[in-house]
């Protein structure tokens, strides 16, 4: 069984910045791709971010390239999403998710497990 919790997401003023936290348990976590995901209101799911097994390599949504920055710490099990200069589009709640392969994924349906998510409220 795998839980993935998320922590961190709060209300915060535009520009300014937040570190989301993912614990993992329950599986080798350091085996698989990790991602960021977010849903806004009204809206459907979006990818944020993904980075590979090892941590070497990530990828991002156009919308958040230059200001978040994904990462993970295998040895403690855990994702984090750094989010810099943030903004009111960035609201949503936002979930972490480990894939099924090793390498980077932008494709939510590679990703078989899921947290409940955080939200984040960034006000204008």
């Amino acid at each position: 069984q795998v839980q993935l919790v998320e922590s961190g997401g709060r209300l915060v003023q535009a520009g300014g910045s937040l570190r989301l936290s993912c614990a993992a348990s329950g599986r080798t976590f350091n085996s698989y791709a990790m991602g960021w995901f977010r849903q806004a209101p009204g809206k459907e799911r979006e990818f944020v971010a993904t980075v590979n097994w090892i941590g070497t390599i990530t990828e991002y949504t156009d919308s958040v390239k230059g200001r978040f920055t994904i990462s993970r710490d295998n040895a403690k099990n855990t994702l984090y999403l750094q989010m810099n200069s943030l903004k009111p589009e960035d609201t949503a709640v936002y979930y972490c998710a480990t894939s099924t392969q090793s390498g980077t994924s932008n494709n939510p349906d590679l990703y078989v497990y899921w947290g409940h998510g955080t939200q984040v409220t960034v006000s204008s």
